[in-house]
């Protein structure tokens, strides 16, 4: 008498049961791993953003409301552009304590006749630059000539395409990979590009300057000497230029940090608690599968089946439940998540960058294996039942 081969027909012979035992694991399944798909990606965005911002200070216009308009530049995609006077480059490199400092212009194009698609460009000083340039290095083995633009992963242009940004063609020479943030839709320039660009958007009407013939830059990257007070040299910077206000980078991460943190905390509470039902529930389920089959198993054990024999079988077609429910459940949770990942991150407005391919397969047979135990444990109490069984009792309560 072979185990196995009697725990495949069980299964087959009473689909309605094998279904829902499967449905209460992938149930299970669905939750852990979707539900940590979704925070790896939101840890995975904001390391990247991290990354991507490389700066410990950010000066920009006191009119462009400290980091409230500028940090939705970086998280949501959102277009927008603010303008100083140039010298602010050079006041900053005066302060004690700053390292380095480089300059970006920022100009929003319209989705007009003038202009192939609504992006925001951000112009950058290539050989100051130490934020932007190191990533558009990773796509392009030479500097951005003029006219040459570098686009986000988001951006609906291809490598050698052309696109026109207020009537001035621009081609893309470079694409950069994904941040899971609002970096993924800009496009990049050199400054010289970004002054061509300027004075066409000032032939459209868009105007950028702040007092006739000025210069015009939108914010300075800061990054502070090692032994510096970042605090200190930050009230430095406020203290000693006029008109622009110094924002810590790490106060722009912490806010998002902290919102994640939130997520992170209420998908842990809905997993365990997804857990504690399911696991209840697949208790209960299994119970009452024994009552209702003490007189199968009293068959069983009178034709010469052993109770371990018996107990192994139950845990046996519970583990097979508990694989194809996590298999169901893994797959679910992956139907909806990977091609609806940007409309998650649209409606977080938090970076969103989805784990890389082997962490995720990983995270799924991870997933899977942990279905499977959890559906063979929670076989444990009724299997040590059967073993309570007597065979005869059993067949005479079933008369």
């Amino acid at each position: 008498m072979n185990s196995f081969s009697l725990t495949i027909k069980n299964l087959a012979r009473k689909p309605g049961r094998t279904a829902v035992l499967s449905l209460l694991t992938a149930f299970l399944a669905l939750a852990v791993f979707g539900g940590s798909v979704v925070v790896l990606s939101l840890r995975s965005g904001l390391n990247s953003l991290e990354a991507r911002l490389g700066a410990d200070i950010i000066l920009v216009p006191s009119e462009a409301q400290s980091k409230v308009s500028f940090q939705n530049m970086f998280l949501q995609g959102t277009t927008g552009a603010f303008y100083m006077n140039a010298s602010a480059l050079d006041q900053a490199l005066e302060v004690e304590g700053v390292e380095k400092a480089a300059p970006q212009t920022f100009l929003a194009s319209l989705k007009a006749d003038c202009c192939s698609i609504k992006i925001q460009v951000i112009g950058i000083d290539p050989e100051r630059d130490f934020t932007v340039q190191p990533w558009i290095a990773r796509s392009l083995n030479r500097g951005l000539g003029d006219m040459d633009v570098a686009v986000g992963c988001k951006v609906e242009a291809g490598v050698g395409e052309i696109i026109r940004i207020y009537d001035q063609r621009c081609k893309v020479v470079a694409q950069l990979e994904a941040t899971g943030t609002g970096l993924d839709t800009a496009v990049y320039c050199s400054m010289s590009t970004m002054n061509a660009l300027l004075a066409a958007a000032e032939e459209k009407g868009v105007s950028h300057k702040i007092e006739s013939g000025d210069q015009v830059i939108s914010a300075v990257y800061v990054k502070v000497k090692d032994g510096y007070d970042i605090g200190e040299v930050n009230s430095r910077l406020n203290g000693h230029i006029r008109k622009v206000t110094a924002v810590r980078t790490r106060s722009m991460i912490t806010g998002v940090s902290d919102s994640l943190a939130g997520i992170s905390r209420t998908v842990t509470i809905l997993i365990a608690a997804v857990w504690a039902l399911a696991l209840i529930i697949l208790l209960l389920a299994f119970v009452m599968m024994i009552r209702e089959r003490a007189r199968e198993f009293a068959v069983l054990r009178l034709i010469g089946a052993s109770r371990g024999m018996l107990s192994r079988m139950v845990m046996l077609e519970s583990a097979l439940c508990g694989l194809l429910g996590g298999l169901l459940g893994v797959g679910l949770a992956a139907l909806f998540l990977f091609p609806f990942a940007g409309l998650i991150e649209s409606s977080l407005k938090l970076p969103y960058l989805m784990p890389e391919a082997g962490k995720t397969l990983l995270l799924a047979a991870s997933t899977v294996l942990l279905s499977v135990i959890v559906a063979a444990l929670s076989s444990v109490t009724a299997a040590y039942r059967l073993s309570r069984v007597d065979p005869g009792t059993a067949l005479r309560e079933g008369n």
